[in-house]
């Protein structure tokens, strides 16, 4: 860096399981996915999201957004999944 930071960073604060056995976040979120309820929300996650990232991703080549800013990004990102949304109506039509 240039110039050395003027604000102090950010700081970020755990809290622990009073267990004192410490879990890692890996465990943590395999806990979170193994129970009832988790399984539930990831097959609908599986089901609802992953393809439609993957589909603009991959078979569109549509994986980097080209512009700068908020407003423009947002504008961008809805651009992609308005071709995706059209490429559906047509296959559900013909």
């Amino acid at each position: 860096m240039r110039k050395p930071p003027i604000k102090t960073g950010r700081q970020v604060q755990f809290k622990q399981c009073d267990s004192g056995k410490r879990l890692s976040y890996i465990d943590k979120m395999k806990v979170k996915i193994d129970s009832p309820i988790g399984r539930r929300q990831y097959s609908k996650r599986l089901g609802a999201i992953e393809p439609v990232f993957g589909n603009i991703t991959v078979n569109k080549g549509m994986n980097k957004l080209t512009l700068r800013g908020q407003e423009k990004v947002n504008t961008q990102w809805q651009l992609y999944c308005l071709v995706h949304n059209i490429e559906k109506l047509i296959n559900n039509l013909h």
